[in-house]
């Protein structure tokens, strides 16, 4: 499993390659078509910030989450040269809680499947549940099992591990293949997972 280690070295030495310069499209088509009414947004794992900055713009109140310095204070700059407002933290998504919550909407791009085990993706899913209002939803794009790919890339998750780990607090509104929006030219096979919290008894 990469650790908050791995990717803050990676930001300090200039390798993310998943960082791409703008939202992942996979976000802007499910909150533009459902559609997903503005409301307070968390963003996990939100690197230098294209896509809270795209839902700031989209008339969200964001706050966004990474163990990277280096990304965060890089998406605090790009938040003022965008003109937006958006709350950028450092921290540990799994070990503390994110000011601000309860959010509406909750949006990973590649963190939860950096979860290893069954007991790890369930915390991972426990504690996206706890940051949400009821019935607040959650979108995750998770690395894609299915994917044939010699080397490096994402993570791959089946949807069995996705489904054992979030039904307890999730309903799963859509689990469908898709691709990352990538600079690669053959970007990495996904889960979109559109999920909704359930609600308490």
């Amino acid at each position: 499993m990469p650790t908050a280690d791995h990717f803050i070295q990676s930001y300090r030495e200039g390798f993310a390659p998943w960082e791409l310069g703008r939202a992942d499209w996979n976000l802007v088509y499910q909150v533009s078509t459902l559609p997903i009414a503005p409301c307070k947004a968390l963003e996990i794992g939100c690197g230098t910030g294209n896509n809270a900055i795209w839902l700031a713009q989209a008339h969200f109140a964001v706050v966004a989450v990474d163990a990277s310095d280096i990304a965060i204070e890089k998406a605090k700059e790009k938040a003022e040269k965008s003109q937006v407002s958006c709350g950028f933290f450092v921290q540990d998504f799994l070990s503390s809680h994110v000011p601000g919550a309860p959010f509406g909407f909750a949006f990973d791009r590649g963190c939860f499947h950096t979860a290893d085990s069954d007991e790890e993706r369930t915390k991972f899913a426990k504690q996206v549940h706890r940051h949400l209002v009821d019935r607040g939803l959650w979108l995750s794009l998770v690395g894609n099992a299915d994917e044939k790919r010699v080397g490096q890339g994402p993570p791959r998750r089946t949807a069995r591990q996705i489904v054992d780990a979030v039904e307890p607090y999730f309903e799963i509104l859509s689990l469908v293949s898709g691709h990352f929006d990538s600079n690669l030219p053959e970007p990495p096979r996904i889960w979109v997972c559109l999920l909704r919290k359930r609600q308490a008894d």
